[in-house]
């Protein structure tokens, strides 16, 4: 399999998604810990992500992969594939306790996978089991203590895992703990596809996929709390072949005082900047003027020479040629740009009127815990809302989409957005053509 992207606009052909599952449980037991925004319903989340892969298969035509189902065929059709994935849950799985019982458990677990199905060792992986094993009176009285260890809550956003580039897949190195252990099952799936791996990126190097968009004759990639700069480094000299990339510095929201700042906000170059068309950008512009942006241009094979003048991603874009529509403070926190570009012109955008009412419950919640810290933002959100309700203008139906001839299809995303990312996050865009 070829996975290459160049435009963010080119047709979307085929795409990897993961439906939630066992794992959505136990990241909604702690949400704030799961990296969620919010608690949701997790049965209306895995409707909302039926309904995403059905408009992605049927009205887009675009060939979907389900990360898990993927694996289980391949494990269930080919020896060496289930294999891999035995030993993968072996490696993973530990246990303490009782030594005698530790050691019989461990021989079990051996001896019994050939009677496993594949979909048990693909969940070792997802949940991260530590067994402990306490030997109580009597026959067969044992104590027995299961601890999932920083379960896979946050697989769904495919993005993340990798950023397929012009030049393959370029692995990523999650920033934060709970997501560290994804790439072991997405790179799972890229091996057992063939797919080629430009490169992986090593400590103490951070990527992210959400950090990449790709524009055809130049790229983007963003660097904050989650891509630092030894990951842009190994993505420059590694997993690149764009003539010139733009590297864009997460900005601090003005509304959050600096001693305070809040990165979830804009975690992602994908959760404030988007592409619509070949010629139309979406962006919360307060946000674009703030983020800085180092040039680099393309001087040989993996090696790239920044320009002396930096430049902000507002004035970048312009400079390109691209129109920007505009979203407000209160459409950029309820995802509005993190939208997936269809083809040219054509995007799979979350409705955001059905998010707004979360989005502001939720910073209210914030605010009223401290003040200090998100008070103005709940102001400016609250006026957002007055504004784009007086107007009816909540993203995507927006004068200015249709001023630019954009087709935005509208999803209700209102749980799977609770996890912080929209239609964008939870799409592996694998080929565009």
């Amino acid at each position: 399999m070829e996975a290459k992207v160049r435009a963010e606009w080119d047709q979307l052909r085929k795409v990897v998604i993961h439906r939630p599952g066992i794992e959505m449980f136990f990241g909604l037991l702690d949400p704030y810990a799961s990296l969620y925004e919010r608690a949701f319903s997790r049965y209306e989340a895995r409707r909302e992500h039926e309904r995403l892969e059905y408009a992605l298969k049927h009205e887009f035509k675009v060939n979907v992969l389900r990360l898990k189902e993927s694996i289980l065929q391949a494990a269930d059709r080919e020896s060496e594939v289930r294999e891999r994935l035995i030993k993968a849950a072996h490696e993973s799985v530990k246990f303490t306790g009782d030594t005698a019982e530790v050691s019989r458990a461990k021989k079990d677990l051996e001896d019994n996978a050939k009677v496993l199905d594949s979909g048990h060792f693909f969940n070792v992986l997802l949940l991260n089991p530590l067994i402990d094993l306490e030997a109580g009176k009597g026959v067969r009285a044992i104590h027995l203590h299961v601890t999932e260890n920083e379960p896979l809550a946050n697989l769904y956003f495919m993005r993340d895992q990798q950023a397929v580039t012009d030049k393959g897949i370029f692995l990523s190195r999650m920033s934060k703990p709970q997501r560290r252990r994804e790439t072991l099952l997405t790179r799972f799936l890229w091996e057992t596809f063939g797919a080629k791996i430009a490169h992986a990126t090593q400590e103490p190097g951070t990527f992210e996929g959400g950090d990449f968009i790709p524009m055809k004759d130049f790229a983007l990639v963003g660097t904050g709390d989650r891509t630092n700069r030894s990951g842009v480094e190994q993505m420059l000299q590694s997993g690149l072949g764009f003539d010139e990339v733009g590297v864009v510095h997460q900005p601090s929201h003005p509304l959050v005082p600096g001693e305070q700042r809040d990165p979830m906000i804009d975690m992602h170059l994908d959760t404030y900047f988007n592409v619509a068309s070949s010629g139309v950008v979406v962006g919360s512009e307060l946000l674009l003027k703030r983020a800085k942006v180092e040039v680099y241009h393309r001087q040989g094979a993996g090696v790239y020479e920044k320009e002396k003048e930096e430049t902000n991603l507002h004035d970048f874009v312009k400079g390109k040629g691209f129109d920007i529509i505009n979203i407000t403070t209160l459409e950029q926190m309820s995802y509005a740009s993190n939208f997936l570009c269809i083809k040219d012109g054509t995007i799979l955008a979350v409705e955001v009127d059905r998010i707004v009412k979360n989005v502001l419950k939720n910073l209210a919640s914030q605010a009223s815990a401290n003040p200090e810290r998100y008070g103005k933002l709940l102001e400016q959100a609250k006026k957002d809302y007055q504004t784009l309700k007086n107007e009816g203008q909540f993203f995507p139906f927006k004068k200015e989409i249709y001023q630019h001839d954009i087709d935005a299809y509208p999803i209700i995303l209102e749980n799977l957005t609770g996890g912080y990312g929209g239609a964008h996050c939870m799409t592996c865009a694998l080929e565009r053509s």
